[in-house]
């Protein structure tokens, strides 16, 4: 196998954009798209709309992707990535399993831009002021964007070691009389004032309506992009304030440069990136930048020596993560520096002459087919490399696990970083232990897998929805039936006017009879069903909000006035939604527990006593009123407890 067998996946995720590319050779970048991150419920989402968008009649090689490389806005510790600034989340492992990928690296975009610095020709930066880079040298990386990000490079061996840091979020210092006026401005905004908070997108916002109340002048709303272009292209006096931001932002830059220059070392040169200072072109170059970088007291000779740059590479991220997809490669496909260390992969390597014939044949198998061995269950691992049950347990052994299960797990921290939860197949060879192990294991993925796929937005709008209608009607048909019932049982609980209908003949004769003051929720996994799309069209007619709990880019999201996504797709050969049903009762769960803090007076009413239906038995004394509450006054904290001790 060659190290560029096929096309590779880059991705560079901010807070506001989804940067897409398909690199169809080293270097070579084809078929790049920018996609707004509000416009997709999800990452898989993008990921999915982007490549669907490929144009038509492309070669087949070009589609069959199995390495990605994501370089994203946030910290990536393990397999949970949880954006800063955007609502996305998702698990790392699960998401390679859902794209179909052989192999995917997700790293924090700096980290990957940091990588991309030494690949960088002359003519992909422009020298800001003087200095001289010392070769093999400390480089420091920092750029202004949503946020701020900053990195920085080591020189280790014959390649290099990436810092992942957050020092954007180090508390901002002011140098000057200016510069503490916006410091008191921020901090009757902010509890902590960060240089992110400064040297951003929004930053730029905060030091301009910071300096309008210095100079006395009324609040002028502006967003960055404004603001820069009135800097930078000034028609008149009232655009001194936006020229003054950009003054100020520029000189706070170029301190936040040179503290991260001593504190690096950085003798190999501070460059600067992101979304903002590249924009602003040979503007930057005459701002107050350099001078305040040089401005280190004791130290100015020191900062003086050490040059710095802008970024001028149009795709430097993505050049960055392919550098880190292309190492994470080698040291998978077997005897590179990257695969020295300690994970399973390469200890397996290691150990291999002092194995038993056997158990060679298991490491081989393994070594071969690493994504394979973690799913397969022991009789298809002992199968594929013809040896024995046992002898799959004793190699495990021999690497210091306790068994295939313990074996599995460290397999996939070397691979992935992390340890997924993913589905396995139910075999006839599985024993009950077993067996219950998978059904439990396949359920929880399936829950995180929804998990990663709620929407803020979307949730809180059908939470808002649920709050204010009048009367709520839960529509599904054949298995779902049970989640519609379900869900009027909770929301009568909390005194809302409640109804389901699962029979396709009332759903229309209901449906015809809704109010605009009512909202219809429509239970669907499919979103395909003629039925629940007529009640969604009858609904509309009427004037009644839908929301849909329902699969991404079905008919029925596609009506709904609010689309909450499920999407798991069931094993076809049982023919019981058993998973799905599962997922669409914690979506009505997530519902009701909203709904009730929002009111925070939904008050569940009593349920009836079983021994009301048993006039012989002695009933117990009744409660004071006070400990049954019937009408307003619950709190979001009763109302889950009462919720979840009344739970199926």
């Amino acid at each position: 196998m060659t190290l560029f067998d096929s096309p590779r996946l880059l991705a560079d995720i901010g807070g506001t954009y989804a940067r897409f590319t398909i690199e169809g050779a080293p270097g070579a970048f084809e078929h790049t798209a920018s996609l707004r991150c509000a416009e997709h419920a999800d990452f898989h989402a993008a990921v999915s709309a982007y490549l669907s968008g490929l144009p038509a009649g492309l070669p087949a090689g070009l589609l069959h992707i199995e390495h990605a490389a994501i370089a994203i806005a946030n910290p990536v510790e393990g397999d949970r990535v949880r954006m800063t600034n955007y609502h996305w989340h998702f698990s790392i492992e699960q998401m390679r399993q859902r794209l179909g990928l052989a192999t995917l690296v997700v790293v924090n975009d700096f980290t990957a831009l940091a990588m991309s610095l030494p690949r960088l020709s002359p003519g992909q930066r422009r020298q800001v002021g003087s200095g001289t880079a010392r070769e093999r040298s400390v480089v420091g990386l920092l750029g202004a964007g949503s946020g701020l990000g900053v990195s920085g490079l080591i020189p280790a061996r014959e390649g290099w070691v990436a810092l992942g840091t957050e020092g954007g979020h180090t508390s901002f210092s002011p140098r000057d009389e200016r510069e503490i006026a916006i410091l008191r401005h921020a901090l009757t905004e902010l509890s902590h004032v960060s240089h992110e908070r400064l040297l951003s997108g929004p930053g730029l916002a905060l030091i301009h309506r910071a300096l309008r109340q210095r100079a006395g002048l009324p609040p002028e709303p502006l967003e960055a992009p404004e603001i820069t272009r009135r800097a930078l292209a000034p028609s008149g006096p009232n655009d001194a304030v936006c020229v003054e931001t950009l003054e100020a932002f520029c000189a706070m830059l170029g301190t936040a440069a040179a503290n991260l220059a001593v504190t690096l070392g950085a003798l190999g040169g501070i460059y600067i990136g992101g979304g903002i200072v590249p924009r602003l072109g040979k503007a930057f170059d005459r701002s107050p930048f350099r001078a305040r970088f040089e401005d280190k007291g004791r130290f100015s000779d020191y900062v003086k020596a050490i040059p710095t740059y802008v970024i001028t590479a149009e795709h430097a991220t993505f050049v960055g993560a392919s550098a880190i997809l292309a190492a994470q490669l080698r040291g998978l496909q077997g005897g590179q520096p990257d695969d020295s260390g300690s994970t399973l992969l390469g200890q397996i390597r290691r150990a291999r002459d002092a194995l038993s014939p056997a158990e060679k044949r298991v490491a081989d198998h393994v070594l071969a087919h690493p994504r394979a061995a973690l799913g397969d269950p022991i009789a298809e691992i002992a199968r594929a490399a013809q040896v024995s049950q046992p002898t799959v347990t004793r190699f495990c052994r021999s690497l210091g696990c306790e068994g295939l299960s313990d074996f599995k797990l460290r397999l996939a921290s070397g691979l992935s970083a992390t340890v997924p939860l993913t589905h396995t197949q139910v075999t006839g060879e599985d024993s009950m232990v077993e067996l219950g192990v998978k059904v439990l294991s396949n359920t929880a993925s399936a829950i995180l897998q929804v998990r990663d796929q709620l929407n803020r937005d979307t949730l809180s709008r059908a939470i808002d929805l649920l709050a204010a209608a009048e009367r709520i009607e839960f529509y599904a048909v054949g298995h779902y039936g049970v989640v519609a019932d379900d869900a009027q049982f909770k929301f009568l609980r909390f005194g809302v006017p409640s109804a389901s209908f699962t029979d396709t003949r009332l759903q229309v004769l209901a449906a015809n009879v809704l109010r605009p003051s009512d909202v219809v929720v429509i239970i669907s996994s499919s979103g395909r069903l003629n039925d629940l799309l007529t009640v969604a069209d009858l609904a509309r007619a009427r004037g009644a909000p839908v929301v849909a709990i329902t699969a991404n880019q079905s008919p029925l999201a596609r009506k709904a006035d609010v689309a909450l996504i499920v999407d798991h797709v069931e094993d076809v050969a049982t023919h019981v939604p058993m998973v799905s049903r599962i997922l669409h009762l914690l979506v009505i769960d997530i519902l009701a527990v909203g709904v009730a803090m929002r009111l925070g007076n939904g008050s569940p009413a009593p349920l009836p006593r079983e021994a009301a239906a048993r006039p012989d038995e002695a009933r117990p004394e009744p409660q004071p009123a006070a400990a049954q509450p019937t009408g307003p006054g619950i709190s979001a904290a009763g109302a889950l407890a009462r919720l979840t001790s009344h739970s199926r």
